[in-house]
């Protein structure tokens, strides 16, 4: 830790800020510790653990909760990052479901809950779309008995992504309140605290970095199924964004078998403006080749899972189904080469394991890497969990310094 490292530069001050950042994030990764615990772990004497302790608990950065039992000698007092430390905002944004808003408190417990329906997103303006937000966070503000004064940060995941050179959002033409370039701007200002908009596939994957299958992996990409389709592509632990932010977006991949996508961004073809692989495996697809089997569900999972349990006409179901998606898969394997391809959205989640495994058959004909496969492990919504994972580590960048 920067207590014990030689010849480490910076003035006693910096010193104490690096402790103190080690020792928060050391609280946050184990949860309470005993003041000699702590020492342990960060190399830090006890006069000095104790210094650094005290100054954190009169910040308001950490506090006393109980004392460890079931050890020789005296209880120990045990300390825990302090929740009220900060309060951020996570929101996810679908067309089909709505915005869906929660705070978290710097421990990343989730402490209020709330939804705006789907039909309020329809023929949007951004001065609409802002207050929409802002009552999706008041609500779950309102939830947790909070107020907006109490936010530190506001992650919103989204379709698309914003252009870094214009600060539009593109690839998302099916959001049409969210296409102001001052967007951003007129969010933070009404909600009080930076806002990152962020693509939603790309949340999905820090989700399943930390909470997931891809947690041992750097490079990866995941690939999303649902009612839209895109990828995240991790490179070196990081998303890789391209030029104008649209990195990831296959679903206007051209495969074969599949009308073009043509116009770019503003594309009609598909719910979403999408084309090529997307209306190949999109849940209107789907539920297409369903249908065309004779089944008569009316939402993709249902219709994958009379599939399952169908033999015949379920088997030619999840069969071309598979052969879709390696298709496409296989195009972006042989151009990155990750070490894994993580499948998520409600199209694979529906199909599981067989899916999985059918998929991966096919995959290993038509592509020379051969990345390993595997279903999304997160549970509950991977671009809210995602939104607040990266808010959280916002937050902490910011209140844990101590300088």
């Amino acid at each position: 830790m920067a207590g014990t490292a030689r010849g480490t530069p910076g003035t006693p001050r910096v010193l104490r800020a690096m402790n103190d950042r080690a020792a928060l994030e050391l609280l946050v990764a184990h949860g309470p510790l005993t003041r000699a615990r702590l020492g342990e772990l960060t190399g830090l004497s006890k006069p000095t653990a104790s210094q650094l302790l005290a100054r954190l608990e009169a910040a308001g950065l950490v506090r006393a909760t109980g004392t460890a039992t079931g050890r020789p000698g005296p209880n120990a007092r045990l300390y825990e990052i302090e929740p009220s430390a900060a309060r951020i905002a996570a929101l996810a944004v679908d067309p089909e479901r709505g915005i869906t808003a929660a705070v978290a408190d710097i421990t990343g417990e989730v402490v209020g809950e709330h939804r705006i329906r789907a039909p309020a997103l329809a023929d949007g303006t951004p001065e609409r779309t802002v207050r929409l937000v802002a009552e999706a966070v008041d609500g779950a503000l309102s939830a947790a008995g909070l107020t907006r004064k109490d936010l530190h940060h506001t992650v919103i995941g989204t379709p698309g992504a914003l252009d870094p050179l214009t600060g539009a959002l593109r690839y998302a033409p099916h959001l049409p309140g969210w296409q102001s370039r001052t967007l951003r701007e007129e969010l933070a200002e009404t909600l009080g605290t930076p806002v990152v908009i962020e693509n939603d596939v790309n949340l999905a994957a820090v989700a399943e970095q930390h909470h997931g299958t891809a947690q041992d992996f750097d490079d990866f990409v995941l690939v999303w199924a649902d009612d839209g389709v895109g990828a995240a592509i991790v490179l070196g632990g990081n998303p890789l964004r391209g030029a104008t932010g649209g990195a990831g977006e296959i679903g206007y991949m051209p495969l074969p078998g599949a009308p073009l996508a043509r116009g770019g961004s503003d594309a009609t073809a598909g719910a979403d403006g999408g084309g090529g692989f997307q209306m190949l495996v999109s849940s209107p697809a789907v539920l297409t080749l369903a249908r065309a089997h004779g089944f008569t569900a009316d939402a993709a999972p249902a219709a994958l899972a009379e599939a399952l349990r169908t033999p015949g006409r379920g088997d030619a179901v999840l069969a071309e189904l598979a052969r879709r998606l390696a298709t496409g898969l296989a195009s972006v394997v042989a151009v990155v080469d990750p070490e894994l391809v993580v499948l998520s959205g409600a199209v694979p989640q529906a199909g599981g394991e067989r899916l999985r495994s059918l998929v991966e058959a096919e995959l290993t004909d038509l592509a020379l890497p051969r990345p390993e496969l595997r279903l999304s492990a997160v549970e509950g919504s991977p671009i809210l969990k995602g939104a607040l994972r990266t808010a959280l580590r916002a937050a902490r960048h910011s209140v844990f310094d101590t300088t």
